[in-house]
């Protein structure tokens, strides 16, 4: 039921940010030399000569009977056009987590066990390179070299998965989930530290060690074990950003997912296309957040108590 809140000041939002954009879609889709009846005709056509009051009651209204609109540019529906999408960010959005998960998590902890060590320094170092570093500069960077210096992988476009096979589809995708995980992963193995800090300077861990538990257990096991509520909490956090982190990575490598069909809609100024994208962002942010409450009950059984 708190979703519920949450999404309705999310459709809010975006459809007073998308009104506060400068220029007219009427003007966009007539053309440059259009007769200002013609600008006028289609204005009228869209709805967009009402009062923005009632622009937003209809848009709530078409909400209610499922209605995400249609684009203005597309000739499609926006459920049909982000359903056409989908398939790409959320194979990038995968490939990416799958990446970030292992190699975060790790050299978190291996950060906490080496504590004011050179090994906690250089993950502390990398970490801080990978949260500060711009995608899109990484991007370029990445496709100079690896794509026209080197030629390992393709510098853009998108294998799908079926048609092109697992290969096509793995190479068309590793470079753009390696760059889209590189701020993550610093993200998680700074917040994996900090966590397993906290956890290693407990009581319960001297007297695993004075008990002559093995170190990997007693860090693998005890330490991480009660240090993965907030490691899961931050893999949320990081699935969410794969998601809306797309439009810059998707951009670059032009990979025809929901990021780049946001980027063409705020360049059209196609309101029906971005207000609905958002709001299945929306969408999806609200899910992640219960699929991690549900997650915490099965990492932690003190929440089920509570």
């Amino acid at each position: 039921m708190q979703s519920i809140p949450v999404l309705l000041l999310v459709a809010v939002l975006s459809f007073i940010l998308m009104h506060l954009l400068p220029g007219d879609p009427a003007v966009v889709i007539a053309g440059a030399d259009a007769t200002p009846a013609a600008v006028e005709r289609i204005r009228r056509e869209l709805g967009l000569d009402q009062s923005i009051w009632r622009q937003l009651l209809s848009w709530f209204l078409n909400l209610a009977q499922g209605k995400f609109g249609s684009s203005l540019v597309l000739n499609q529906t926006v459920l049909s056009a982000v359903g056409e999408r989908l398939p790409v960010t959320l194979s990038l959005a995968a490939l990416s987590l799958a990446i970030t998960l292992p190699i975060g998590i790790a050299l978190g902890i291996l950060a906490a066990y080496f504590r004011s060590s050179w090994i906690d320094a250089g993950v502390m170092a990398i970490a801080l390179i990978g949260v500060s570093a711009p995608s899109f500069w990484i991007a370029i960077v990445s496709v100079i070299l690896f794509s026209v210096k080197l030629g390992w992988v393709p510098s853009a476009g998108y294998a799908p998965l079926l048609t092109a096979g697992p290969g096509a589809w793995f190479a068309s995708l590793i470079q753009p989930a390696m760059v889209l995980s590189l701020f993550q992963i610093g993200f998680l193995a700074r917040m994996t530290r900090s966590a397993m800090l906290d956890v290693l300077e407990q009581d319960f861990i001297r007297t695993a060690r004075a008990k002559g538990v093995s170190e990997w257990r007693t860090v693998g096991k005890h330490g991480f074990r009660n240090a993965l509520v907030a490691v899961v909490t931050v893999s949320g956090i990081i699935l969410s950003l794969l998601i809306g982190g797309s439009v810059v990575v998707e951009q670059v490598f032009a990979l025809p997912g929901i990021g780049r069909l946001v980027v063409q809609g705020i360049m059209a100024r196609d309101y029906p296309l971005i207000q609905g994208t958002m709001l299945l962002f929306g969408f999806a942010f609200v899910l992640i957040n219960v699929a991690v409450d549900i997650i915490y009950t099965l990492v932690d059984p003190r929440v089920r108590y509570d």
